[in-house]
């Protein structure tokens, strides 16, 4: 059975299971210091996890923007789980749930190596290239 489940903050199990996918994906596959990968903003997001049988296997999470939008972080989906849609799937529930909320677009930095994916659900690359722990990105948008 899969579920999607989403919560505010910190103090709650979804945040602890993004936790693990974060940990798995990025800072063990990808070598970023668990230190930057866990930052200053996890209090203020909304995370939004993808459960299989009750086993947390994908993640992302999003902050507000100033200016109303969000900004989608953290995308991971345990690499077991990869090729099944997963990813898209909780990018799609997190541009509806903005939808619903009135917000007016969705931004994030897309490694540059996932563009492709973030373009198949309607981003469209902004700005120049630039360097996140080690990593190339650009910033990539969706008017909603």
């Amino acid at each position: 059975m899969k579920e999607i489940k989403h919560s505010r903050g910190i103090n709650n199990d979804i945040y602890q299971d993004s936790l693990k996918i974060r940990k798995a994906v990025f800072v063990k596959e990808q070598q970023v210091p668990q230190n930057l990968e866990i930052d200053a903003d996890e209090d203020l997001c909304t995370y939004f996890n993808i459960y299989l049988d009750g086993q947390v296997v994908a993640t992302a999470r999003f902050s507000p923007t100033a200016d109303n939008g969000v900004h989608i972080q953290r995308v991971a989906v345990l690499s077991d789980f990869r090729q099944q849609h997963l990813g898209s799937e909780l990018i799609k529930t997190i541009v509806q749930y903005a939808r619903d909320h009135d917000y007016a677009y969705a931004i994030l930095g897309a490694q540059d190596h996932a563009q492709a994916f973030y373009k198949n659900l309607g981003f469209k690359v902004i700005g120049e290239q630039y360097t996140e722990v080690g990593i190339l990105h650009h910033d990539m948008k969706l008017n909603l």
